[in-house]
């Protein structure tokens, strides 16, 4: 049994796409964008902006997504234009930390958030966190509607938990937030040094949109649906965004948001004595639905990859009860729980790798450019809006992404190419087995 079951909803697609972006870093990193910015109308401004960018991105992906209809995604697009060697690196960055690492980061957070509203002992946690992960990877072996049953509650859950926010901020919010501050420096120029540090950080909690590409194989006419899923899931995060941080501005000034180190928290809770709990069991929401996302996502690339011959050729088995790639998505998972274990020494590799994440997905926007020659009478239902200015504004923002943390974290960034480059000998022993199988 090698075909999986095509179960996935448009709606199912978007909570995915959403829920993906969505996890714990809305509640925590605006302070950090505080810290850069010192004006309320530049801190929207700057989530506005990486709102567009992964407007940019989600428009052409959703060209690549309605081209390609097989599970993996990012990694389909990517061998069709580079050949298997580019998509088995990409496909060997996501396994061993971007999306392994994410989970693990995630099942610690979880842990600490879920310590404040039911104390439990501090050497709890890592049980805790690698429990989750056990009980979510079940959930996802035993079928992708019952994934994608979970992704719509708790995404819409973590939704309605933002917009509970707002509410409070509407109802009881008594700042002044587009008074504070100039929009210049201290030389008296536009901080352009400041507004880029901060995009930094806004483009890192937009990331994940393109998680509905994975499940392509699993969707619902997927031609129409996937392309469809990511455009709405980037439109979806970036209004909730900015009315989140619209919340915090109404909630408290922008100088006290830049020392605070559980923003959501101390924003609601300068008004509502509960707001500190009532924002933990947000939280603690968000990253279990985030976390059950990724566990049902990232297998579909492992299991490409093995269709494609270029990985262990066991992970493209398929669960012949439950129709899901068992085997891949046990991978990822006995891997995240290993780097629970040993989080301590694999907690700064997130950051490392980001900077290799990135320049994957510029090459994937480029294939865009590749495929309207190699394939120009391949039926295309969505064609990338604006074509080719769309495009075009992604990968010049996402080089100058790039660019900026080679230049201010070059050791980050060459460790990330560095793990990169450990994955060459796995994929020369891969590649002495059979031709790839194109069908994969």
């Amino acid at each position: 049994m090698t075909e999986l079951k095509k179960e996935l909803t448009l709606f199912g697609l978007t909570m995915i796409a959403v829920g993906s972006c969505i996890g714990s870093g809305i509640f925590i990193t605006p302070a950090e964008i505080a810290g850069y910015l010192n004006n309320g109308h530049l801190i929207l401004l700057v989530w506005l902006v990486g709102g567009v960018i992964s407007l940019t991105g989600a428009l052409t992906f959703a060209e690549l997504g309605g081209l390609f209809q097989d599970a993996g995604g990012v990694f389909i697009y990517l061998r069709a234009a580079y050949g298997r060697l580019v998509a088995f690196l990409y496909g060997w960055v996501i396994l061993t930390v971007v999306t392994s690492g994410a989970l693990a980061a995630l099942s610690v957070a979880l842990a600490r958030f879920l310590q404040f509203i039911w104390p439990f002992p501090d050497q709890w946690r890592t049980m805790v966190g690698v429990t989750v992960l056990a009980v979510l990877t079940i959930v996802n072996i035993l079928g992708v509607k019952m994934g994608e049953w979970v992704s719509n509650v708790f995404t819409s859950l973590k939704l309605l938990g933002m917009l509970i926010i707002v509410a409070i901020a509407i109802g009881m919010g008594t700042q002044h937030p587009f008074t504070e501050a100039s929009f210049t420096d201290a030389t008296g120029q536009f901080g352009f040094s400041a507004f880029g540090g901060a995009l930094i950080g806004v483009l890192w909690s937009y990331g994940g949109w393109y998680h509905a590409s994975f499940l392509a194989g699993e969707a619902k006419n997927p031609q129409r649906n996937v392309p469809r899923a990511m455009v709405f899931g980037a439109l979806i995060v970036t209004a909730m965004y900015v009315l989140t941080n619209l919340a915090y501005l109404y909630l408290m000034p922008v100088s006290r948001m830049a020392t605070s180190s559980a923003i959501a928290a101390d924003a609601v809770e300068s008004v509502l004595q509960i707001g500190g709990i009532l924002v933990a069991l947000i939280i603690v929401i968000s990253i279990f639905g985030t976390i059950s996302i990724y566990t049902l996502s990232a297998p579909r690339v492992y299991f490409a990859m093995a269709k494609s011959n270029v990985f262990f050729p066991g992970l493209a088995y398929v669960h012949p009860r439950y129709q899901t790639p068992a085997r891949a998505i046990l991978l990822q998972s006995g891997w995240s729980v290993v780097l629970v274990l040993f989080w301590q020494t694999f907690e700064d590799l997130i950051a490392y790798v980001v900077f290799m994440d990135w320049i994957f997905m510029i090459l994937g926007a480029i294939s865009v450019f590749i495929f309207r020659k190699t394939m120009a009478d391949a039926y295309r239902p969505y064609r990338t809006t604006w074509y080719p200015v769309t495009p075009i504004v992604f990968i010049t923002i996402s080089t100058w992404f790039v660019g900026n943390m080679l230049i201010e974290k070059p050791v980050q960034a060459l460790f990330g190419a560095g793990l990169v480059l450990l994955g060459l000998p796995v994929y020369f022993v891969f590649n002495r087995r059979q031709p790839l199988n194109v069908q994969a």
